[in-house]
């Protein structure tokens, strides 16, 4: 049975999904409609802007400002579509019988939009403990703009009870996610003739020797490394996604770059496997400089999150979110999102949200409408929830 306010999610998401919100692009027009449509309803907001001005996150409170409360959080960037195959266009909604496609209507505009649709109902059932928006930029490419929003929310005399995030789990409840380090390695040698190549420094070779020592490491973590069952795989990951250079087959090439990442389990710390391989390529910068010594490999942190852990202090979260949402079975992610960095600040996280990762980041991205109209159940079952129970237990904790 369709939830009374899906057409009117269905026509904030139509909306969503046309701001192009690559994270190559500013989300400023998003977040400006956003802004505007809180207004109507007489909301305030306020806005955390990155160093160029051109993206911003929002945050605003429906309820006493001065107290804490449920805070729903979502990012508002997407993923590219270039290259992809689609079959509709990607910055348009699209609606079939079941579903509706579009970029980002899973991962993760699906949910901003329910939240939205939801907001006349928090301001209806208004309760002593407040609902907050946390609507962040950059999430896609390391969860970049949400830090600037905790900053100010760690400093808050108020700052949220719990947090609930709604990337893509088909709305079940996600209790902990792997964090993630991502680096790219760019290897400096000494061109010259491919006839003469003891003259010269091949970084090709050495970067690939470097490839080498990472798989032999992602070996040792699938072999030997911490287990955890409850993740698939169970275990850290460490992957190269890209390694590029050279320019013809008769000239030693002198520069290359590797990519890589890890992505850890929330009880293996990651930077044991990230000093060894910063020890090995200090090993090959050696062997490099025999020939050339302006010969090195540079590092450069491309991407780093925490973990999100299963916290003793987010049972009670749980507990509420899983009857809330009719399913006492609780899973773990392999992907990651702002949950570890709400936690650093001591605001106990999870992972709630309509869809189904499978279905982000690919052409003709859906969401099905039993999905939003079961993540509109849960919005109506918290805010009743919260008006009724409250959360004084959670308020009394240390």
């Amino acid at each position: 049975m369709p939830h009374p306010l899906l057409e009117r999610t269905l026509d904030l998401l139509d909306r969503l999904i046309a701001f192009d919100t690559r994270s190559s692009e500013s989300n400023l027009p998003l977040i400006a409609f956003v802004q505007d449509y809180l207004d109507e309803h007489g909301i305030s907001s306020s806005l955390t802007y990155d160093a160029s001005g051109k993206k911003a996150n929002l945050y605003a409170t429906i309820g006493s400002a001065d107290r804490g409360g449920i805070c729903l959080s979502g990012h508002t960037d997407v993923v590219p579509v270039q290259g992809q195959p689609w079959t509709v266009p990607p910055f348009a909604l699209t609606r079939t019988a079941d579903r509706v496609l579009g970029r980002g209507t899973a991962d993760m505009k699906g949910f901003l939009a329910c939240v939205l649709a939801s907001v006349p109902t928090f301001i209806e059932q208004r309760a002593e403990v407040p609902i907050h928006l946390a609507f962040s930029y950059d999430e896609e490419v390391g969860c970049l703009g949400v830090r600037g929003l905790l900053r100010e929310l760690a400093q808050a005399t108020a700052k949220p009870l719990a947090c609930i995030i709604g990337e893509p789990t088909s709305m079940q409840v996600a209790v902990a996610h792997k964090g993630k380090r991502a680096y790219r390695c760019c290897v400096r040698g000494l061109a010259g003739h491919s006839a003469l190549p003891q003259l010269g420094v091949n970084a090709v070779d050495f970067a690939a020797e470097f490839v080498i020592h990472l798989r032999q490491a992602a070996k040792n973590l699938r072999e030997q490394g911490a287990r955890d069952a409850t993740f698939e795989p169970p275990y850290s990951t460490l992957h190269t996604g890209k390694l590029i250079g050279g320019t013809a087959v008769n000239v030693i090439p002198d520069q290359a770059e590797i990519d890589f990442e890890i992505r850890n389990l929330p009880n293996d710390d990651p930077e044991p496997v990230i000093h060894k391989a910063q020890d090995y390529s200090e090993t090959l910068v050696a062997e490099m400089r025999t020939v050339h010594a302006a010969s090195d490999i540079d590092w450069n942190e491309l991407t780093a999150y925490p973990a999100l852990a299963d916290e003793s202090s987010a049972r009670w979260l749980r507990e509420m979110v899983c009857e809330l949402v009719g399913d006492p079975a609780v899973r773990t992610l392999s992907f990651g999102s702002e949950g570890g960095l709400f936690q650093e600040i001591g605001i106990p996280t999870l992972v709630c949200g309509p869809g189904s990762i499978e279905q982000g980041h690919k052409a003709d991205e859906y969401v099905t409408m039993d999905q939003l109209s079961r993540c509109l159940d849960f919005m109506q079952a918290l805010c009743f929830h919260i008006k009724r129970e409250g959360l004084s237990q959670q308020e009394k904790r240390p």
